[in-house]
């Protein structure tokens, strides 16, 4: 396990990976810190039953190089990382972990910024927040941002819109047929701004509950979880966890966008990238467009404070970031997932420059 670490740790050109435990309260964690050349590394913290270890250590190495690529394709001074808890959030969590997580991450002395990912909730920051100023997607009678949700769902409806106008010519989701895999938190912000604009909306999540709330809220389509993938519809919008992009999945879509807010949805980027661009379907890179709750939980650590409208701002600037993207993936005939990695690559590469 040792050898496949620093292997990937050479390869990806990590800076940190930090291992936490505290066995008094249940406490085992990972901290990968992939770049600081932008600024600290900021990442959510995710709470999951991992399997094991080696797939905690995978997950959080992966999910912190693609926040660098987020930060830097968006044009935020943060660098990535991320921290991953082992464990169930609804068996094993508790305040003494939290509490305890949230000492190890004060001791790094700004080098990770935190905040609500997977498993974890705006309380439980808060909770950490007790023991760390790092922990910054707090409330907003925090300072801080509150929930990132309703956020991250206004940057997918950007990017899909920029998606809906390269394909059918108008951004307008109305009379578009959309289908969202995953309701939570997310997920079902943007189905409530997809039904508002008049899209037609079919959902499926393995929870059967959350469908059941979200379909008594709003007018929507059921399929079974199985089911939603293989749809006839405009836009697939994965909003639940990653490498659902595949080598079973992709020949099974039938849409012409994909556009959603999990992260990491290409299994192998590489490969699937180009596996979804030679079968003509437009991917809007999920680093890019589910970037409004990372640019709306950083926003309270500048000068002033959180700035609602500022952010907001910031987060239709993601229309125009996937505009630029699909230019690039024209102009230079490269598949959109390349694209957005050579945006933020460039601004990686500038950051380096000046610093030298």
């Amino acid at each position: 396990m040792e050898g496949y670490i620093f292997e990937l740790l050479e390869q990806y050109d990590y800076e940190n990976l930090i291992f936490i435990q505290e066995k008094s309260v249940g406490l085992k964690a990972v901290i990968a810190i992939h770049s600081t050349r932008l600024g600290p590394a900021a990442g959510g913290t995710r709470m999951y039953p991992y399997a094991g270890e080696i797939d905690a250590i995978k997950d959080a190495m992966r999910l912190a190089r693609a926040m660098t690529y987020k930060w830097a394709g968006v044009g935020a001074n943060c660098g990535g990382g991320k921290c991953v808890v082992i464990g169930d959030p609804k068996r094993d969590k508790s305040e003494a972990l939290l509490r305890a997580l949230g000492r190890h991450i004060q001791r790094l002395n700004g080098l990770f910024l935190t905040g609500v990912d997977v498993g974890t909730t705006v309380e439980d920051i808060e909770i950490m927040h007790q023991e760390t100023q790092y922990a910054i997607t707090v409330s907003e009678t925090l300072g801080g941002p509150g929930d990132t949700a309703p956020p991250t769902a206004l940057g997918v409806i950007y990017g899909m819109r920029a998606c809906l106008n390269a394909i059918y010519g108008s951004p307008d989701p109305k009379g578009h047929s959309v289908a969202v895999q995953g309701v939570g938190a997310v997920g079902k912000d943007v189905v409530a701004h997809l039904v508002k604009a008049g899209a037609i909306v079919t959902i499926a999540d393995v929870d059967q509950e959350k469908v059941e709330r979200v379909a008594a809220e709003y007018p929507v389509n059921i399929v079974a979880p199985g089911e939603i993938i293989t749809l006839p519809v405009d836009v697939f919008c994965p909003c639940a966890l990653g490498a659902i992009l595949n080598d079973q999945t992709i020949p099974a879509l039938r849409c012409k966008i994909v556009c959603g807010s999990a992260n990491n949805q290409l299994a192998d980027e590489k490969r699937h990238g180009e596996m979804i661009a030679q079968r003509g379907i437009l991917y809007a890179p999920d680093f890019i467009v589910n970037a409004g709750g990372a640019l709306s939980g950083i926003e309270s650590i500048k000068p002033g404070g959180y700035n609602r409208q500022h952010v907001e701002e910031e987060i239709a600037r993601i229309y125009d970031m996937m505009e630029k993207l699909i230019a690039i993936s024209q102009e230079q005939q490269i598949p959109t997932y390349r694209a957005a990695d050579l945006l933020a690559e460039q601004r990686l590469a500038q950051a380096a420059k000046e610093k030298i």
